[in-house]
């Protein structure tokens, strides 16, 4: 059963990132929301933590959280926007969550 890892903040304000990204086996996911969703800007420390995980591990930032904090259109290549139902099935896909701040 794979794991969806969500990551509430940047790089600069914890190591959630680091710490997820160590953990995280193929066929998982991260999710970046609130405060987190920094990391996936391009050109931040985040977005260099991001660039050497596994290619098996996805990722996910939330939408809302991501417009809420002007980062439309910079955000890393390989990262995927998803709204509040998106959550949802990512969540029902992956089966556990792990919460790092």
């Amino acid at each position: 059963m794979s794991t969806l890892h969500l990551v509430n903040r940047p790089p600069e304000r914890g190591d959630g990132l680091a710490a997820a990204l160590r953990v995280a086996a193929p066929g998982d996911a991260v999710l970046l929301l609130e405060d987190g969703v920094y990391a996936a800007a391009r050109g931040t420390e985040g977005a260099t933590l991001l660039a050497g995980r596994d290619a098996s591990v996805t990722l996910h930032v939330l939408e809302p959280d991501l417009r809420a904090r002007g980062l439309a259109g910079r955000l890393v290549e390989d990262a995927e926007a998803v709204d509040d139902a998106g959550f949802v099935a990512l969540a029902v896909v992956h089966g556990r969550t792990a919460s790092w701040s």
